[in-house]
């Protein structure tokens, strides 16, 4: 029996999610230096709780992420283990606020991540040993030949309560706040030719980067590890995520192999056309506390060798529909505002009796929407 190539797509992405198939490396297509296909845009806003359940907007990766009255936990409790969470969507300039408690725990990492295919990143990383700071970076086109972008910046109390932090981009600055309060701005001019500028996927998760037996000492120096496992398990905990992309449009793709914002295109829409809401965030102290610059002799942590593989410390890449190991979202599909894939053209509102249809290649979860089945 033949089936359409958007339910083939659907039947690979649900395969992916029900049976946590895994992938290690990373995308095998960087821009910089071949032709690629295009990024799926997010376009608008989504505001995801998470505490309501997964949604398909993101893929689990390196373990399983549990749900609960508090929302997603990514859980480490034994070496390998690296759960994180990441979207099919990117976001060309934009703001991500994520809600979370950091995992406790020497060596172990919590992460927040905007990761492009040129390998241009922006991060929040929290130390389980340490629950009064942030670690705030970045990097452009995955070098890392100097240590001297991270700062460790005032974040109390990070492993007891929910805070919302706060990375915000545009092409002139990069602003970093941690419970309303800005700790961190950084402008264009002062990146020194390394500001990040192209499409980027959010990823968040836990990772042991004191684990000895998997990683090389800066690493593990770094995360202030080792690991002792025993001591585990332990969990980062996010309750819920709001993501602006500032352009619009369906897709970006790369004019040039230059990774410029200016050579980056979108189908339908406008790169940074979405401005009127950039900085639309309550500030509750604009000067930013004293920061603690790292130092350059340590590694900054999970940052792999190599110009196509920027690790970011988790071992693991979801495996994709479209074989970039990042995943897709199928043709004739959307994205909607709580973070949920529906066909175009469908209802959000759903009856609550799923019903699952069985085929002899695929697996789909359908609900009678208005008479007419929404496949999800």
């Amino acid at each position: 029996m033949m089936f359409p190539r958007r339910w083939k797509a659907v039947a690979a992405a649900s395969a992916t999610l029900l049976n946590g198939v895994l992938a290690q490396t990373w995308s095998d297509c960087n821009p910089l230096h071949t032709t690629c296909p295009a990024n799926t845009a997010l376009g608008m806003t989504i505001n995801v709780d998470f505490r309501r359940g997964s949604v398909d907007s993101f893929i689990a990766s390196g373990g399983t992420p549990n749900y609960n009255s508090d929302g997603v936990s990514f859980t480490v409790s034994r070496p390998g283990e690296a759960p994180q969470l990441t979207s099919l969507f990117y976001i060309m300039f934009g703001r991500v606020e994520v809600t979370m408690k950091a995992a406790p725990g020497a060596g172990i990492v919590s992460s927040l991540v905007l990761l492009s295919d040129t390998l241009d990143e922006i991060d929040f990383e929290w130390l389980g040993a340490d629950d009064s700071e942030v670690q705030t970076n970045y990097f452009s086109k995955g070098q890392t030949t100097t240590y001297n972008r991270g700062q460790f910046n005032p974040a109390a109390n990070n492993q007891g309560q929910f805070i919302t932090y706060i990375i915000d981009w545009t092409p002139q600055r990069i602003q970093w706040y941690v419970g309303g309060t800005l700790v961190r701005t950084l402008g264009y001019d002062e990146a020194d030719g390394q500001y990040p500028q192209t499409p980027m996927q959010v990823k968040f998760g836990a990772w042991a980067g004191g684990d000895s037996s998997t990683n090389p000492p800066g690493t593990v120096e770094w995360a202030r590890g080792p690991t002792d496992f025993s001591n585990g398990p332990f969990s980062m905990v996010v309750r819920s995520a709001v993501i602006t992309d500032y352009s619009t449009g369906k897709s970006y793709t790369y004019g040039d192999q230059s990774g410029t914002w200016q050579s980056i295109r979108s189908d339908g829409g406008k790169i940074y056309g979405n401005s009127g809401g950039a900085g639309g965030i309550t500030v509750t102290a604009s000067a930013a506390p004293v920061a603690t610059d790292v130092s350059p002799t340590v590694p900054v942590g999970g940052i792999g060798q190599g110009d196509t593989a920027t690790q970011t410390g988790w071992p693991w890449e979801p495996t994709g529909t479209d074989g970039r190991g990042s995943g897709a979202i199928p043709d004739g599909w959307r994205i909607t505002p709580d973070g949920k894939l529906r066909p175009i053209g469908a209802s959000t509102v759903n009856t609550p009796n799923p019903v699952l249809l069985l085929g002899p290649i695929f697996l789909v979860v359908a609900t009678l929407t208005c008479g007419r089945w929404d496949f999800v």
